[in-house]
This record gives structure tokens, C-alpha cells and sequence, in this order.
């Protein structure tokens, strides 16, 4: 049953769940985007900051709430796939649909490509890290290449989060602009308030969709957060990528893509973690997974670093990769390659 029983749980029931609770998804997101773009400007903060931040954060709740309610129900893996699915979206199809809509090629920075792109690169290999000392510490019990991940583990990332923040803060105090006060802070604040509870609501009754839909067709857990649960999470950040990119800002659009994956990674699947008290993960299946989203961020960070520009054949160029990582996904899935050792 999904909805807490509310609903007959039937494909079409499911079908029809999760595209309502995607569109709630990306409503909610829109208030969350417009109140998080107008707080950054009336406090005076730098577009990478902004970007990388303010609506990252608030971008990616989607998929932080997509972990701790997955991670409430037992199936932390089909969170953990969320997030590294809604990665791999992000470095490859966002930025290149971004590129697109634009009338000349999409604007880097070399604050975006030596300090985001590169720390980014940093927090995945922390992942990995996290999940190799829980394998080695914590092993499961009659299990290969599964540990729990423990409170203690989970700080590991969220310390090197806390390390981002301060470099950040760093540029703010760097930063001479001064906040507008144009704004209404407390309509400002409200408005973000209620599109992260707006979207909390939707994620929960599209986590319940895609779970019976999976459970329907026998679908893995880990692969069903990476294909349906990932794609419907990165539409936020889609949005927020897109629009700031037509608007001219092409480093608000990239900071917030590769902010919204640091924020992820560092933030979203410890605080999973730190809630339930504990996790397992499967080493076997998430290092794979890992090993595409880091190809995919050395692909994105040349992108960039070639005349600090997104131009539009390698806007293409990125979006056959994500057609290629899709295909190998499907091919998993129907037992065609089997480098995810699924149990």
C-alpha cells in the first residue's frame, strides 16, 4: 500500500504517485529556489557562493529527505542510489542542458574549477573512504564487502563538510558587495519554510511509489533510487541550473551543481546515517557506482577547465555519457553485465 495505505498499491496507482509527487516536488522547489536566490542577495553573498550554497542546500533537499526516509524504512541502499544517480545527473545532464539554453557558451571560473570541481573530487573519495572503513571495521555478519556505517564513521564526512563551509566563509569575509535590502526577510524566510515542507511531503510519497513499484517488478533497490528516485530529485536543481544559466550566470549555475553534490555526499547520506543509528552498505555495489560518478566529474572538470567555458559540443558530449551510464544501467539490470555484485 502506498500513502500509508491510503492507496491500492497497483502499478498504475504507483505511476500516477510519483509523477504527482514530482511536479509537488518542483513547485515546492521553485518557492525554495526564489526565497534562497533573494535571502544570498540581501545578504551580500558572492554568486559561487550563492550557487554553491544558499540554493544548493536548499536545491538538495530533495534528496536528503529521499535518504532519511529510506533510511527510516530499512532501505538505506535505494537512498544511497538516489544520491549517486541524482549525481551522475547533475555533473553530466544538468550543466549540459544548461550549456544549451544558452545563446553562447556557459561561463566557468577558476574559482569553480580549482575550488568547487576539485573539492568535489575530494568529498567522493571521502565517500568511498567512509564506506571501505565500515567494511573493515563493521563487517555484517556472514556477508561479503558489507559494513554498517555507525555515527562515528558518518562524522567523517560531514567534518570535511564542515571544512567546506569555513572556506566558503572565507570568500564571503573576502567579498566586499554589500547586502540589498530590497528584500522582505521574514516573507523571504517563510516562503523557503514552506517549500521544504512542501517537498518533505512529495518525496515521502515518492519514495513509497518507487519502493512498491520495485518490489512490483522485482526491481533492486539500489538500482530503482538511481534511475526513478534520482531522476525525479535532480528536477530542482535542473531548474535552478537552467534558469541562472539563461539569466547569464553561468557560475551560480555551475556552483550549484557541484555544491548540490558535495552537499549530498558530505551531508545527506551521514544524516541518514546519524538518524537510524546505523546503515549497511554494499561495498561491492556502491564503489561502482562511485567509480562512474568520479569518470563523470573528471569529464565535467575538463569541460570547464578548457577556456573556462561550456561549449556546445561538449554539452553534447556530456549528455551521451549520461546516455551511456543509462544503458549500462539498464544492461545491469537485466543481468546483460554484472559489475554490481547485487545479493
Amino acid at each position: 500500500m502506498v500513502l500509508g495505505g491510503l492507496l491500492p498499491s497497483t502499478p498504475p496507482v504507483n505511476v500516477a504517485v510519483i509523477l504527482v509527487a514530482t511536479g509537488f516536488i518542483w513547485f515546492g522547489s521553485g518557492w525554495l529556489e526564489a526565497s534562497a536566490e533573494r535571502l544570498g542577495s540581501y545578504y551580500g553573498l558572492p554568486a559561487v557562493v550563492q550557487g554553491s550554497v544558499v540554493v544548493a542546500v536548499g536545491s538538495s533537499f530533495p534528496e536528503l529527505s529521499s535518504v532519511v526516509l529510506t533510511a527510516l524504512a530499512g532501505s538505506f541502499d535505494m537512498g544511497v542510489g538516489a544520491i549517486v544517480g541524482s549525481a551522475v545527473f547533475n555533473i553530466l545532464v544538468i550543466p549540459a542542458l544548461a550549456g544549451l539554453t544558452t545563446d553562447d557558451d556557459l561561463e566557468a571560473s577558476r574559482t569553480i574549477v580549482y575550488k568547487e570541481a576539485q573539492f568535489y573530487m575530494v568529498a567522493v573519495a571521502t565517500v568511498v573512504v567512509t564506506f571501505a572503513l565500515a567494511v573493515i571495521y563493521s563487517p555484517v555478519p556472514g556477508t561479503e564487502l558489507v559494513g554498517e556505517i555507525t555515527r562515528p564513521l558518518a562524522m567523517i564526512p560531514l567534518l570535511l563538510y564542515g571544512l567546506y563551509l569555513f572556506i566558503q566563509y572565507q570568500d564571503v569575509s573576502d567579498y566586499d558587495a554589500e547586502g540589498t535590502g530590497e528584500t522582505n526577510v521574514l516573507r523571504a524566510w517563510g516562503k523557503l519554510v514552506v517549500g521544504l515542507v512542501v517537498i518533505l511531503v512529495a518525496v515521502e510519497a515518492l519514495v513509497s511509489g518507487v519502493e512498491s513499484l520495485s518490489t512490483t517488478f522485482s526491481i533492486p533497490a539500489f538500482l530503482a533510487g538511481v534511475t526513478i528516485i534520482a531522476a525525479a530529485t535532480s528536477l530542482p536543481d535542473t531548474l535552478v541550473s537552467v534558469r541562472s544559466a539563461r539569466h547569464g550566470e553561468g557560475v551560480t549555475s555551475l556552483g550549484n551543481v557541484l555544491g548540490s553534490n558535495t552537499f549530498d555526499l558530505l551531508v545527506a547520506i551521514p544524516v541518514g546515517v546519524l538518524i537510524v543509528g546505523s546503515a549497511p552498505v554494499d561495498f561491492a555495489v556502491a564503489v561502482p557506482m562511485l567509480g562512474v560518478l568520479t569518470l563523470a566529474t573528471v569529464l565535467l572538470f575538463t569541460a570547464m577547465r578548457t577556456e573556462l567555458s561550456l561549449t556546445t559540443l561538449e554539452s553534447y558530449t556530456l549528455l551521451a555519457a549520461y546516455v551511456l551510464f543509462v544503458g549500462w544501467v539498464v544492461a545491469e539490470t537485466v543481468g546483460l553485465t554484472h559489475v554490481i555484485k547485487t545479493v
